[in-house]
């Protein structure tokens, strides 16, 4: 099922005024949310979340419930001008430190889904050496308390 959301835009960013996302009904009034965020802020995938359907029907997010701990990292991708051949090449240096994520050609982004199992400080050693080549430029969608210890640890 999918789930939506309202977007605050930023200047004109993003273009679209609502993200929808895939989520799994766990049938008590909320969803777990199966797939990374494009454009939401705060959320990521597997975190649960309170749902309610408008009079149309259409299930609209609410709240976090229960934070998955996952992190949701988003990079629009300079190097190539966001080629297919580059959004995949950036998923495959991060897939090597067990983080998921996919690309969108539209804007030339990667969306990372990071584990809290992953090594969260050389996933950010490798953000930061990919912002300092120019490769990407990066955005935190949602951090947790241990992304940002490991930031100033």
């Amino acid at each position: 099922m999918k789930v939506h959301f309202h977007l605050e835009a930023d200047g004109d960013w993003p273009s679209a005024s609502v993200e929808s996302l895939w989520a799994l009904d766990r049938g008590d009034g909320t969803v777990q949310l199966d797939n990374t965020p494009w454009f939401v802020r705060g959320v990521a995938c597997g975190d649960v979340l309170a749902s309610h359907p408008d009079e149309e029907g259409v299930l609209w997010a609410g709240h976090v419930v229960e934070p998955s701990q996952n992190c949701t990292i988003r990079r629009i991708v300079l190097r190539n001008k966001g080629s297919g051949a580059a959004r995949q090449s950036v998923l495959n240096a991060f897939a090597e430190l067990g983080v998921g994520g996919e690309g969108i050609e539209r804007f030339g982004m990667v969306a990372l889904d990071v584990p809290p199992e992953a090594d969260l400080a050389r996933v950010q050693r490798l953000l930061d050496h990919g912002v300092a080549q120019e490769w990407w430029d990066m955005e935190e969608g949602c951090v947790t308390d241990a992304w940002r210890a490991a930031q100033s640890g």
